[in-house]
């Protein structure tokens, strides 16, 4: 079994978060690291857009302010999330990792196993989406909503039908970064009033099909999950899935000031977030 650091930093910023995902990613590639897993939370609630999304055309900027959420372009691609009832993960590992498809998709099947696992460990009948036929698979090239939990992509997490994690997943300096959100609630007026929609028709027909196309997992079960139940059953999950152990990380001074450095160049910086 492999050795991989395990990091859960609770509540964090949006600009902190993600250049924290960052830096394990620089740390990775240069050796200093081993692979990490890390889970993390959002404050204030955020929402956050892929980085190629167009912010000012997909997004209602004056709700976002409005409701105090916080604001932020991911490093990955896809589409944007409502960070708030959930948990949040992170995968950092090379992508010449043993047995490490060099594939995007086979990728992502084999690292969002632990999540698969981690579902069935809070006892849920969660399953891969595979789309099948050609015009689903379109729907992935050329997403018809910038909502992103709308559909479900290639290996993303479904039960009763029902997209129950999104994830995205970025690869640079021969790493991978793949991270999404882990449902526990869905607020859907408050999701659906932070995008722009061409007509009220269309942001109805959103509200009349998201329902059967996205669920969190405090409706599929006769109980309210908590985080920490998500952490321990995930956590199992990878270790399972992967065949690892894990180490705690604990950052150290010098680390916490290279996040920081990264969060006020790039992620707290508009010209990153509104580039698009």
């Amino acid at each position: 079994m492999t050795t991989w650091y395990f990091l859960h930093s609770g509540k964090c910023s949006p600009s902190y978060n993600m250049a924290l995902d960052e830096a394990l990613l620089d740390w990775h590639s240069e050796g200093l690291i081993p692979p990490v897993i890390r889970f993390y939370e959002w404050e204030p609630a955020t929402l956050s857009i892929g980085y190629f999304q167009q912010a000012a055309r997909d997004i209602n900027l004056a709700t976002v302010r409005d409701q105090g959420l916080g604001f932020v372009r991911r490093p990955t691609g896809g589409r944007a999330v409502l960070h708030e009832h959930e948990l949040t993960y992170s995968i950092i590992v090379t992508e010449s990792y043993p047995n490490m498809p060099k594939t995007v998709t086979e990728a992502y099947r084999v690292l969002s196993e632990g999540l698969l696992l981690g579902f069935q460990n809070l006892g849920m009948e969660a399953y891969f989406s595979v789309p099948k036929t050609e015009a689903q698979q379109q729907d992935l090239k050329k997403p018809k909503s910038a909502v992103c939990f709308d559909a479900p992509s290639w290996y993303e997490l479904v039960v009763e039908g029902k997209k129950v994690a999104g994830s995205a997943q970025t690869r640079q300096k021969g790493v991978i970064l793949q991270h999404g959100a882990i449902l526990l609630k869905l607020d859907l007026e408050k999701l659906l009033s932070v995008f722009n929609f061409s007509s009220e028709e269309v942001k109805q027909k959103m509200r009349e099909k998201l329902p059967h196309k996205a669920v969190a997992m405090n409706t599929l079960i006769d109980r309210d999950v908590t985080i920490d139940e998500c952490v321990t059953a995930f956590k199992e999950g990878f270790a399972t899935a992967l065949d690892i152990t894990f180490e705690p990380m604990v950052l150290t001074t010098e680390q916490l000031k290279y996040v920081e450095d990264i969060e006020k160049r790039k992620y707290a910086n508009d010209d990153w977030n509104f580039k698009k």
